[in-house]
């Protein structure tokens, strides 16, 4: 009997041993550098990258390939120092495009999906020509854009605007009808409207979702303006990151095409970094995604 009482305790003791070894080890996490922290995360990608760069040089130059056919990063790094002036106003005309479009996505996106919210016949009426609209590629429609809008910002600001929109409204919509139906129940028995309810309940609980669409569509904007750009874009000094791949791919200037490809890349992490830095701000208080 003695030893049956004792086996509690002797268990209990061992499990205290356990938790304080485990909030030890929290604790000295917690306290874990910053710094080294950040290497933590930087240092495997930035491998890896070194290894692909360098792979990429060696090889090409043992390869002894062209550069019009491929060319090396040390080609491509030169034939964006010669071309710094164009490249850097095309990526800033890229940048004002793709921002518009951004812009009008999100508004036009967010206030469409709440309004379908506000009604399931409204959804389910208006929300059909929503998905045909996505599904109809922007290249058979462009040439009407342009008729309406004419060429030049005006038309790839819709072009950029018609491709990033639909995530926004998918998203926003599905985290607007994912609501708990208990608190939904709560706010009916105190009476309120369903603006209170949109405003107070649904919206808040479908932040993660419209950061989510937020992050498909900043990045499918920039790709939206390139589009438009070859499509309705305009030359010269205005043109943008569209003109310049059409410009360098005709005349054979192949690095030149890989530098404004890789600009264009980088612009998009660039919007996807900022909108996920902006998630984080939102959410990391309350919601898991965000929470560390």
């Amino acid at each position: 009997m003695e030893k049956m009482a004792a086996s509690p305790t002797v268990e209990t003791t061992a499990g205290i041993r356990a938790s304080s070894k485990g909030s030890g080890r929290s604790a000295a996490s917690a306290g874990e550098n910053p710094v080294m922290s950040l290497l933590k995360k930087i240092f495997p990608p930035l491998v890896v990258f070194v290894l692909f760069v360098g792979g990429w040089e060696l090889i090409g130059r043992l390869a002894g390939m062209p550069p019009y056919i491929l060319p090396k990063p040390a080609d491509i790094a030169a034939a964006a120092m010669e071309n710094s002036t164009n490249l850097i106003t095309s990526v800033s005309t890229t940048i004002v495009e793709a921002l518009i479009g951004f812009a009008m996505s999100t508004v036009l996106g967010i206030a469409i999906a709440i309004l379908l919210a506000l009604s399931k016949t409204v959804e389910k009426s208006v929300y059909p020509y929503a998905i045909i609209l996505q599904t109809i590629p922007v290249v058979a429609i462009a040439p009407i854009i342009v008729i309406w809008f004419g060429a030049g910002i005006n038309a790839i600001v819709i072009i950029s605007f018609l491709i990033s929109f639909f995530p926004i409204l998918s998203n926003t919509l599905i985290g607007l009808n994912s609501t708990d139906q208990n608190m939904k129940n709560l706010f009916y028995l105190y009476n309120a409207s369903k603006l209170q309810t949109i405003w107070k309940l649904r919206f808040p609980a479908a932040l993660p979702y419209i950061m989510a669409g937020l992050k498909i569509s900043c990045s499918s904007s920039v790709v939206g303006a390139i589009v438009g750009e070859y499509i309705a874009g305009i030359g010269g000094g205005q043109g943008g990151l569209g003109y310049g791949i059409t410009v360098a791919a005709t005349r054979l200037q192949t690095p030149y095409l890989f530098a404004c490809g890789l600009a264009a890349s980088v612009l998009g992490i660039a919007f996807f970094l900022i909108i996920n830095m902006i998630s984080n701000k939102l959410l990391q208080s309350w919601h898991e995604s965000a929470m560390k």
